[in-house]
């Protein structure tokens, strides 16, 4: 099968690569900045443990042929995470996954998720008149959160 623009072959992927290429696809083509999706998608990976602790993460190279970027801008959201403590450079091997990454991003996320969510909520119930107690009972009667009791 050929590109009818290019007429260049077209490489047919399995169901599962393509339904991959669609998701990756779709977070590049957001308004926000490549490099901060790349650095965000590799602490999703840590997060959902497709990563793991000092596991090696995908090189600047990997990421720019992957996702058709140049190899600086993915080095530019690689060297965020590293400056963040979630990636370390192994000299000559790559870069990996650091020791606590996960717990470090889920505390970030959850402080990030307090003040963009939580702070909100609560002064939109506040004009409301909604109480603390009447926002528990809300939240607690609501089917769709799936969340944890933990």
């Amino acid at each position: 099968m050929v590109n009818y623009i290019s007429n260049e072959p077209i490489k047919l992927l399995k169901m599962a690569e393509w339904e991959e290429v669609r998701r990756l696809n779709g977070i590049l083509t957001q308004e926000k900045s490549i490099y901060l999706q790349i650095k965000e998608m590799i602490e999703n990976d840590i997060l959902r443990d497709i990563l793991l602790e000092e596991e090696r993460a995908p090189s600047t190279n990997e990421l720019a042929k992957l996702y058709a970027i140049n190899p600086a801008t993915a080095g530019k959201g690689i060297n965020l995470l590293v400056e963040e403590g979630i990636l370390y450079k192994k000299r000559g091997i790559g870069m990996f996954v650091a020791a606590g990454a996960k717990q470090r991003i889920m505390a970030e996320r959850k402080a990030h998720f307090y003040s963009d969510y939580v702070r909100s909520l609560m002064a939109e119930a506040k004009s409301l008149g909604i109480t603390k107690q009447e926002l528990i009972a809300m939240i607690l009667q609501s089917e769709e959160g799936g969340l944890t009791d933990e």
